[in-house]
């Protein structure tokens, strides 16, 4: 992937915004019985910014957010600062989520102001080094206003669905006109099918950020790229750990477009790589032989029909991607 041409970063929307914003307008809709842009469009946005104002709130009380103490966690204070005055960002509040799996995110709203939290999870998997390449991921996400760009990206899908569900529900139990209702069936057909598209639009762009906040990553952190190597896989390869353990990961994945890494598919992701030999003498340090080993990876043609439904690219495209970021930075 050539970072060069890439779009501008932005975050991924969850499928909780999106999900309440269309389900709350479609029992408003069935009430009114009839189709009004006038009043469809202000309560799609209007809804669709109050969950962007409150969310921090939720997401909160969902991840037992709390902001990190300044003396215990001076060194994670000193490091998004770091990363902030490199980034020309002014400092946002360091958050620690209590949860076992090994994660971070960026999130915040007018009414918060920018966060970055790490879980603790990821505190007693990565070290130092690593945990600094993740920050510089987060920080991106942040300077590129990914929270802000995709809550207007969901805006028209779910303004689509709500249209389609009305005129399908209004064409089938419409019985005065049949080819009026005929009509309505058949644009609300032509409705819901472009909010799924719009939707599969949405996942591209959720992606596309991914790989641009690791491109932030790799220019503000020294060696970056190469941390952020390691963080990721063992990210993933930790996540799949607590997961044969029994933890039910999908619990915290209300909000995993949130997330570095999507814990839903951690463990099919590092499930083949235990397969693949690493060459004697060449990586010497278990953690870069775990990034060699998915790298190698072969993706099939499930992995990639998989990632276009996926809020983040596959582990295996996003670890070369990281190649070409070394790569230039060696020249």
């Amino acid at each position: 992937m050539g970072f060069a041409k890439l779009y501008l970063g932005m975050i991924g929307t969850t499928a909780l915004i999106i999900t309440v914003s269309t389900v709350l307008l479609a029992i408003v809709l069935s009430f009114i019985g009839t189709l009004r842009l006038s009043i469809l469009i202000p309560l799609v946005v209007g809804l669709n910014l109050i969950q962007w104002l409150i969310a921090p709130y939720i997401i909160d009380a969902i991840y037992r957010v709390e902001e990190a103490d300044p003396i215990r966690y001076s060194w994670l204070h000193e490091i998004v600062e770091r990363l902030s005055v490199r980034s020309g960002l002014k400092k946002p509040k360091v958050m620690i989520a209590k949860i076992p799996i090994p994660n971070a995110f960026a999130y915040g709203s007018p009414l918060t102001g920018n966060r970055v939290a790490v879980t603790e999870g990821l505190l007693n998997t990565l070290d130092r080094e690593e945990i600094e390449a993740v920050i510089g991921h987060e920080i991106g996400h942040l300077v590129h206003k990914d929270m802000h760009v995709m809550m207007l990206a969901s805006l028209l899908p779910a303004l689509l669905y709500i249209i389609g569900r009305s005129l399908l529900w209004s064409g089938m139990y419409y019985t005065r006109r049949e080819e009026r209702s005929g009509i309505a069936l058949l644009i609300g057909i032509i409705a819901m099918i472009g909010a799924w598209i719009l939707n599969l639009l949405v996942l591209g762009l959720s992606r596309l950020r991914e790989y641009y906040a690791d491109m932030h990553s790799a220019s503000v952190v020294e060696d970056g790229a190469l941390k952020l190597q390691v963080a990721l896989a063992k990210l993933v390869n930790g996540t799949a750990r607590l997961t044969a353990r029994g933890l039910n990961v999908s619990s915290f994945s209300s909000f995993k477009a949130l997330f570095i890494t999507d814990p839903d598919k951690a463990v099919e992701d590092v499930e083949t790589i235990t397969s693949i030999p690493t060459a004697p003498g060449i990586i010497s340090r278990r953690e870069l032989a775990l990034v060699e080993k998915i790298k190698r990876r072969e993706l099939t043609l499930t992995d990639r029909i998989v990632e276009i439904f996926s809020t983040h690219p596959n582990i295996v495209k996003r670890l070369r991607a990281l190649d070409e970021l070394r790569r230039k930075a060696e020249q």
